[in-house]
């Protein structure tokens, strides 16, 4: 069989090696713990507060502003229930297209009576009805809004800029899940009108395990974790150092590299665009995906022809040695399909497969992939 063939970007990348070499060494010398003041736990301590200032400065923001996670769900949470058992938020507007991260945690809220929950509506290409937003914020204060920047299955992006202006008119809280897009387009905190973004080094080809959550000086909450003082007191638990310096690491490389791995992957994704529409007849794509322009250039979320073997064309692929996504990879092992592409109401007969490209993924992958589909789609 042919070298196996990673198309499942937006549910983790590879570890870039020189971020593995960056982290080897706490791995192995430096093993101190950062809390600890004799000089093992200094030498700790002053790499973790210069793996903050690198993210600091890339966000182009203060280092007191960004507190390491062991992800983006915990940072989506904590920037939601504080939001609420902090800040005094009554009511939040989301939409149904988040991640579980931010849905389950403000479903959960809304169950337990600490929020009213409403819903921006979407149409069937996954398009927010942002124009009604004023209107539901108008007679709620103390709302938030919790909206992602760039969504993981079906590539749109959210007017992030937009969205926190008309947030900051009517003085509600603003939360972006930003975990698709960190460490792949530019954020300048000083310019974006934002309370909070989040980030997961694994989907920039650092560790797992490890990420952020941004907290602008402005919206002070309290800690999730308790239990130390560490991350000036809103984190508790000793800090995953291996994890902070990769994810650093990643974020530096990601940021200087913007441009070039931007039009890599995003002349990727065209290629196997055009190359589908070609091979296979009837073939559409969910979302705003299919617009290479103006969508999340990691992401195509393909929908297939209805076929005899549509149920088993994911385990196909697998078996050609090709490793691709249905759906939110953080819902795999579940029969209950994607809440997302249920949400626009798509066609229960036709296979819906998510393609996601890094740094790493070549036109030779590209083009094996389209011509297995060809051939699965050609059988009967």
């Amino acid at each position: 069989m042919s070298k196996k063939i990673f198309l499942d970007n937006a549910a983790t990348t590879p570890l870039d090696p020189e971020v593995f070499e960056t982290m080897l060494p706490y791995f192995k010398e430096h093993f101190g713990n950062p809390s600890s003041i004799h000089s093992h736990g200094r030498k700790v301590k002053s790499a973790l507060e210069m793996a903050r200032k690198s993210v600091a400065a890339i966000l182009n923001t203060s280092p007191g502003e960004i507190f390491f996670t062991s992800g983006g769900t915990e940072a989506d949470n904590t920037a939601i229930i504080q939001s609420v058992e902090t800040l005094g938020v009554k009511h939040a507007v989301t939409s149904h297209l988040e991640h579980h991260a931010v849905l389950h945690t403000l479903e959960n809220l809304a169950k337990l009576g600490k929020i009213e929950l409403s819903f921006l509506e979407n149409d069937a290409a996954g398009n927010l009805d942002i124009d009604s937003l004023s209107g539901i914020l108008k007679d709620k204060p103390k709302s938030l809004v919790s909206l992602m920047h760039g969504n993981n299955e079906i590539g749109n992006l959210l007017d992030i800029n937009r969205v926190g202006e008309i947030a900051k008119q009517h003085k509600a809280v603003f939360h972006s899940d930003t975990v698709q897009t960190m460490g792949h387009y530019t954020f300048d905190m000083q310019a974006l009108p934002v309370d909070f973004v989040v980030a997961g080094a694994h989907k920039f080809h650092g560790p797992k395990g490890v990420g952020f959550l941004y907290i602008n000086a402005n919206s002070k909450i309290n800690p999730l974790i308790h239990g130390g003082a560490q991350e000036r007191n809103m984190r508790g638990g000793t800090e995953n150092i291996y994890g902070i310096i990769g994810l650093a690491k990643a974020l530096e490389i990601a940021n200087a590299n913007l441009e070039s791995h931007k039009n890599h992957i995003k002349g990727l994704k065209s290629k196997m665009k055009d190359l589908l529409q070609e091979k296979i007849s009837g073939i559409t794509f969910n979302g705003a995906s299919g617009d290479i322009n103006n969508s999340l250039y990691t992401v195509l979320n393909v929908s297939f022809p209805p076929h005899p073997d549509n149920e088993m064309l994911l385990f196909n692929l697998d078996i050609e040695g090709i490793s691709c996504s249905g759906g939110s990879a953080c819902s795999s092992g579940t029969n209950l399909g994607s809440h997302v592409l249920n949400a626009l109401k798509a066609d229960p007969n036709r296979a819906n497969v998510r393609f996601s490209f890094s740094k790493y993924t070549t036109e030779e992958e590209i083009e094996r992939t389209v011509t297995v589909l060809e051939g699965l789609f050609a059988s009967k």
